[in-house]
């Protein structure tokens, strides 16, 4: 596909773009990628949004030792020791972070930074329940959001820039649920490791380069899926943060002889199957925290929301036509490891097999990993 090796080619080159428009002036913001903040409405206030969403990498969990207790989640940890090792240049350049703050290991993200940088932080509540209360405390965190971009770039919100930043995004959840719902096929017309990338690529495009990117790519998988190529033991990839660089478990599935149809992250996947509703009239704001709060999938600190997500799951591996899931977590987030380990007890009554995987970000775990992987989709093979 000629438009997707451009848009990673875009994606590659993008540090060296940012670094010339922060020169003239423009500021840089990164945020945390839980799927709470509008990066509609960075861009609406005249700043470009960034995801501090770089994992997988030991190193940088090594490096985070000495500003954060070992025992707090492996990418968050990360998040500091990517910084302090100064080898990202997107964690270099940021004018201002925003950490929206569901949970304590969400929150040390923002704290480690406050305390051993110079960068602005800016941190919000994530409430636990989706309710009245729960939409009016996330709606007060994104107004404050506003007046801070506003105060950062000297830059007033405007109405009309903010629905049209809002309409393009809906165009870029649009386009990659659409190329997800294409991995229905009996043979995808892409691998869930090229979905992936496409997915977090989003995170750091252009966004113009994105939608122009995306619709070619969509054009050029319909005609593909004349003559598909892929076809395997079909999984489903779920868990609590799946970063840019962490492709590890990816790798070894599909060498393994998996096709990956469908995944859901709590971090580091954009999630695409709601859009911002903003109508013809009607307050903007309100919008996005429908969007972003009340339709989205709620992550596992929220309460009730164990039937939602199982749900959830249970309805796609049945639409996607899964022959098993693989449970994805890192070391630490014990909320995860526990749903993981009731879910199990769930799918396990429907008849589908669950893999759980830990990481730690360790290269000493590719071993144990591979013996469980490929024991998994052949036990799937056998059965099937």
């Amino acid at each position: 596909m000629g438009a997707f090796e451009d848009l990673l080619a875009h994606v590659r080159g993008r540090p060296t773009e940012l670094m010339k428009m922060k020169e003239r002036g423009v500021k840089i913001v990164g945020y945390s990628p839980g799927g709470y903040v509008p990066e509609e409405l960075i861009y609406a206030c005249g700043a470009i949004p960034v995801a501090l969403l770089r994992g997988g990498d030991h190193e940088a969990v090594i490096a985070a030792g000495p500003y954060l207790a070992r025992f707090l989640d492996t990418f968050c940890r990360a998040q500091i020791g990517y910084r302090m090792l100064g080898e990202e240049p997107l964690y270099q350049m940021v004018d201002l972070v925003v950490v929206p703050v569901p949970d304590n290991h969400t929150r040390a993200i923002a704290e480690s930074w406050e305390i051993w940088t110079d960068v602005d932080v800016f941190k919000f509540g994530i409430a636990s329940y989706k309710t009245k209360h729960g939409f009016e405390y996330y709606l007060d965190g994104i107004h404050r959001l506003r007046d801070k971009l506003e105060n950062v770039t000297d830059i007033r919100l405007s109405e009309q820039k903010l629905r049209e930043e809002i309409n393009l995004f809906n165009r870029v959840r649009g386009l990659l649920h659409e190329i997800s719902l294409m991995r229905k096929a009996e043979r995808p017309p892409l691998s869930g490791k090229d979905f992936v990338l496409l997915n977090h690529a989003s995170f750091f495009a252009d966004r113009f380069t994105l939608v122009e990117a995306l619709e070619s790519i969509t054009q050029e998988l319909r005609r593909k899926e004349e003559t598909p190529t892929l076809k395997g033991v079909r999984l489903m990839l779920v868990g609590s943060t799946l970063a840019v660089g962490d492709y590890k478990v990816i790798d070894l599935l599909e060498e393994a002889g998996a096709t990956i149809v469908f995944e859901e992250f709590a971090e580091g996947m954009r999630q695409y199957s709601q859009k911002v509703d903003v109508g013809t009239d009607g307050d903007l704001m309100e919008a996005l925290a429908q969007g972003y709060f009340m339709k989205r999938l709620p992550s596992a600190y929220a309460k009730p929301a164990t039937k939602e997500r199982f749900d959830f799951y249970l309805g796609q591996a049945k639409e996607f036509a899964v022959d098993g899931i693989v449970w994805y977590s890192l070391m630490y987030r014990d909320i995860y490891d526990l749903e993981g380990f009731l879910f199990e007890q769930v799918a396990k009554e429907k008849n589908i097999p669950v893999l759980k995987i830990h990481s730690d970000y360790d290269v000493n775990e590719k071993g144990s990993l591979l013996t469980r992987v490929e024991t998994f989709v052949e036990m799937i093979k056998e059965d099937r």
